[in-house]
């Protein structure tokens, strides 16, 4: 897959600016940006409170319009309030806020410019991590992968923050909508905030359902085969509440 490069320069690099607020007026109303920032910081703190992120170790973002909202570089979740939004255009270029861009902005940016995403989840989840660093695919532990759109797959290792990675992720998401990071973590996406950590959570549940039962001396797993996985993906489409 060819690169792509995402500008994720801080703009106080350039001759001391801060990042502009002002300038061409944004289309998206400043409700729906202090909205969205609000269940941001939510969902950033959950991902803390889950277990699922340790210190700043993960990020979120949430597209409002053509800005994505995301959390900021090396800033705790519990120390974030309404003044600290951050956003960026589809670009990388910064256009809410002072505080620099998490560094995973290229990845962040890939989803929201390739798919219908409004929302990327990002974590260091202990099993996911630890999954990631012995397969190239999740095993057909349970029929929830049939959630997440099949088989599980694991992106080649890649340094954090770069496109390279996000190259790496976008390939493993083909037809997907979380992956495994190699020796990294997981990265998940959704029509909202709740829906991407919803699947960030079942992918960290799954891998740990699969370590458990792998652990077990003398004993391996039943796993699910592609068929029986694609039955249970068909049924959970009209899984509950219509909307």
């Amino acid at each position: 897959m060819a690169e792509q490069r995402w500008n994720t320069r801080d703009p106080r690099d350039a001759g001391g600016d801060r990042p502009r607020t002002g300038g061409a007026p944004h289309p998206e109303a400043p409700d729906d940006i202090a909205r969205a920032w609000d269940e941001l910081v939510a969902t950033a703190r959950r991902t803390v409170a889950d277990g699922l992120v340790v210190g700043t170790s993960g990020n979120v973002s949430v597209r409002v319009g053509d800005t994505v909202l995301v959390t900021p570089t090396g800033v705790p979740y519990d120390r974030l309030t309404p003044d600290d939004v951050t956003g960026v255009d589809l670009a990388g270029r910064q256009t809410l806020g002072t505080l620099r861009p998490t560094s995973e902005l290229p990845m962040h940016l890939a989803i929201h410019s390739t798919t219908d995403a409004r929302a990327v989840v990002h974590t260091h989840a202990v099993h996911a991590t630890a999954v990631s660093t012995l397969v190239d695919e999740l095993p057909l532990i349970h029929y929830m992968s049939g959630a997440l759109g099949g088989p599980v797959r694991v992106a080649p290792y890649a340094t954090y923050g770069t496109p390279e990675l996000a190259a790496n992720m976008l390939e493993a998401l083909t037809g997907r909508t979380a992956c495994l990071l190699q020796n990294h973590g997981t990265i998940a996406y959704g029509r909202s905030l709740s829906q991407a950590f919803d699947r960030t959570a079942q992918l960290e549940w799954m891998c740990r359902v699969w370590l458990t039962a792998s652990s077990l001396p003398g004993l391996s797993p039943h796993l699910l085969t592609p068929a029986q996985l694609a039955e249970a993906g068909e049924r959970l489409r009209g899984y509950g509440q219509p909307t």
